[in-house]
């Protein structure tokens, strides 16, 4: 067992209704959600300028043990939330709990002025870092000319690796599955905070990670190198270490995505994807790692787009109450704040529209509606909803108050001060040197003889010559390295490199075989120190690979 005590829950779903949903559990479905031009479909990036010079990276400014609890909020933080809302209208409050998707560098700042929307998630992985601040700036103004006494809900999907919409000049961290290779809790919410850091000091006020599913292996289609690994203990304690990382740095981290989405074989962006496992069979591992983050006391929690066929509903996991205020609330005892998948995803889509679908996810338990398609529609039908009796105004109420109360917690509990652009670069190179895992061929004196002649895409190619050039490595000659991605080579090299999860390693003939977890341009310097050996190879597989001759030095 690794380092996290858990709490062994066990017993029946404890099914509670929501106020006012008695009628419309179940909502009906329909073939044509209406469109919006704030839609946006996540899909992952895989290109990213790369980090300037570094400056010294952040660390928790307290002597305590880094993967102790944080502080609990002041009891009176909640009813300081409740004070600052009370005045605001049935439609100010239907506004408050969306989260609209937003591309493009023009504030929309009319979401919040006139519409007051809690916040946007910023989609456009092509903004530049002076583009992304004003553009928070510009929005945060918006809520305080507005009178909005609570910091406005700037999200962003910045896990690592394959996900990460903030670029420009700010750091880029290698994928999740780094952090479990390395296996080092302090190294993970070192890194959380230096990553915080830097979107604070870009004006986000949260972030959407810690990734806490659990990877069941090559069959995962969706989640894969962004989750730490397989085994329920190691992805617990590094989601934990992660999110108390980024409370350090005074962002809210949304633990995701609940209640697992690493061991479902369909991607949730497409379809609605069917967990076959028992209720038993889930608290032994997908539920794992969300029980950690609750014992610590992380604020909040993304709930994802999964049937869970042992509840026998038909619904999505987001839509279902038996998800949200049983498994969640009931069962884990959570009482943070609850933040669905984007709604605009294919497995709510597909048979709900917008209005319709957020009323059904605040009937459910939710508190913060993620990008659906149209979040004015969702607005109105809030407000239609409680106006006809079917959602209750103190469920409304009450959603409303855990956002800002979440959003208050995170704002006091932040220790690190916001870290420049670029200034977390030596602690990304820090993650990939102490993940490279070593899986076949002599451990310990370099991997390659001579200069390199690398094989691959065009981008990783280029980025692994940068990195040779910065060592001194020649190239054009010599030993052969593929650098590959899912479902590309082998090409016969001599070593072979996987850039995102391990598992192709195992059909490569190379006599030599390294998992590198990223492409980053601190993946490439560790590489290149691991190939000359100039460094070792000092991470451990964090999940299984069939075929390979260890998981490690």
């Amino acid at each position: 067992m690794r380092g996290v005590a858990r709490s062994g829950v066990v017993g029946a779903v404890v099914l509670l209704v929501p106020l006012g949903a008695c009628a419309v559990k179940t909502p009906a479905p329909t073939s044509s959600p209406a469109g919006s031009t704030t839609t946006v479909e996540p899909a992952p990036e895989t290109t990213a300028t790369p980090a300037p010079a570094p400056a010294p990276d952040p660390e928790p400014s307290d002597e305590a043990d880094r993967t102790t609890e944080p502080p609990e909020p002041e009891p009176a933080l909640e009813d300081e939330a409740a004070e600052l809302v009370k005045d605001l209208t049935l439609e100010e409050k239907a506004g408050q709990v969306v989260v609209a998707a937003h591309l493009g560098t023009t504030p929309p700042v009319g979401l919040v002025t006139d519409h007051h929307l809690g916040g946007i998630i910023v989609m456009d992985p092509d903004l530049t870092t002076d583009q992304l601040a004003g553009l928070n700036a510009a929005m945060t103004e918006a809520g305080e000319t507005t009178g909005r006494a609570w910091p406005v809900f700037l999200g962003v999907d910045q896990e690592g690796g394959l996900v990460e919409r903030a670029k420009g000049d700010l750091t880029r961290f290698p994928t999740f599955m780094s952090l479990g290779a390395a296996d080092d809790p302090d190294l993970t919410r070192r890194a959380a905070a230096a990553s915080g850091a830097e979107l604070r000091g870009a004006g986000f006020t949260a972030v959407f990670a810690p990734t806490a599913d659990v990877t069941m292996g090559p069959s995962d289609p969706t989640i894969g190198s962004r989750s730490p690994g397989g085994d329920p203990e190691l992805v617990a304690e590094h989601a934990t270490a992660a999110g108390l990382g980024y409370l350090d740095a005074g962002i809210l981290p949304v633990v995701k995505h609940f209640p697992g989405h690493g061991s479902v074989p369909a991607d949730s962006h497409v379809q609605l994807p069917v967990q076959t496992r028992t209720l038993e069979e889930l608290r032994d591992s997908d539920l794992v790692p969300f029980e950690a983050a609750v014992e610590a006391d992380l604020p909040a929690v993304m709930v994802g787009h999964i049937q869970v066929a042992a509840l026998e509903s038909q619904l999505p996991s987001s839509l279902e109450p038996e998800v949200v205020e049983g498994l969640l609330r009931g069962d884990l005892g959570f009482d943070g704040l609850v933040v669905t998948d984007a709604l605009n995803m294919a497995a709510v889509s597909n048979a709900y529209g917008p209005g319709q679908a957020s009323v059904a996810a605040l009937q459910a338990g939710a508190d913060v509606l993620l990008m659906p398609s149209d979040p004015l529609a969702a607005r109105d039908a809030i407000v239609a909803a409680v106006g006809d009796g079917t959602l209750a105004q103190e469920r409304l109420d009450e959603a409303v108050v855990r956002q800002v109360t979440a959003l208050l917690e995170a704002q006091e509990q932040g220790t690190a001060e916001p870290l420049e652009p670029g200034g977390a670069a030596n602690l990304a190179r820090e993650v990939s040197q102490a993940a490279v895992t070593l899986v076949q061929g002599e451990c310990g004196g370099p991997l390659v003889d001579g200069g390199v002649v690398p094989l691959g895409d065009r981008l990783a190619v280029q980025r692994f010559e940068r990195a040779a050039e910065r060592a001194g490595l020649p190239l054009g000659t010599g030993t052969t390295v593929e650098l590959l991605r899912p479902g590309q080579g082998p090409y016969g090299a001599q070593v072979s490199v996987a850039l995102e999860t391990p598992y192709l390693l195992a059909a490569s003939g190379a006599p030599r075989k390294v998992a590198l977890y990223g492409d980053t341009p601190g993946a490439m310097d560790a590489l290149v120190a691991v190939l000359t050996g100039d460094a070792p190879a000092p991470g451990q597989l964090p999940v299984e690979v069939d075929g390979l001759e260890r998981a490690g030095c």
